[in-house]
């Protein structure tokens, strides 16, 4: 199965950055105001999901005719236009998920939205916040972090201690090391590689990689 793009309504610091990480084959989702990121890079979400407050009016009509199948819902809802994008795509078998714009602009949807992938259903998934600068995903195991030589990356105890981490390939590698949440010390590395490895024997642990090209 192809990807699944979710689209949400966040902040974009280049919409060109965000252009490069679309494929061809990638199944389009817009959460409510998302939609705007995919109209602005001239893409055609297959679903808008959400309760369309944010979303004009006459962009939904139009995208509604032009075959973008629209689920709405209830204003007071307990989930965000993003959590129920999200569900739609796991529901409908996606296992390798990017989510766009949901990191930045405001604090608290930001560590939403980070909280809900520690969530055990999406455990065995590979769901990426990205937006073409920042990419950011948790990993209870093994991962790889693709990027250029310099580009910065920090290694972030989610939740309690993380132990047994190794990395290959950033500038001060860790060897079966333990990360603590009360500590710093994962943060601010650096890819000496285009593609380094971090593996961990226990926790759970988020990695944000932040390119400098």
């Amino acid at each position: 199965m192809s990807r699944a793009v979710i689209f949400v309504n966040g902040h974009i610091q280049d919409l060109e950055r965000v252009r490069k990480l679309i494929r061809s084959d990638d199944q389009l989702i817009a959460a409510d105001g998302g939609t705007r990121h995919a109209l602005s890079l001239g893409l055609k979400p297959a679903f808008i999901i959400g309760d369309l407050d944010s979303l004009a009016e006459d962009d939904r009509r139009k995208q509604e005719a032009t075959g973008t199948e629209i689920r709405r819902f209830p204003r007071d809802k307990n989930e965000t236009d993003f959590e129920l994008a999200l569900l739609h795509a796991v529901e409908t078998g996606y296992r390798e998920i990017l989510v766009v714009a949901a990191l930045g602009d405001r604090l608290d949807q930001t560590l939403g939205n980070l909280v809900l992938l520690t969530g055990a259903r999406y455990s065995t998934l590979n769901v990426r916040f990205d937006d073409g600068v920042e990419e950011a995903f948790f990993t209870r195991g093994s991962c790889q972090v693709r990027g250029a030589v310099g580009d910065i990356v920090s290694l972030i105890p989610w939740s309690g201690e993380v132990s047994g981490v190794t990395t290959l390939g950033l500038r001060w590698p860790l060897r079966g090391e333990t990360l603590y949440p009360y500590k710093t010390r994962g943060i601010s590395n650096e890819l000496l590689v285009e593609n380094a490895s971090v593996s961990l024997d226990s926790g759970l642990l988020l990695i944000v990689h932040r390119r400098t090209l």
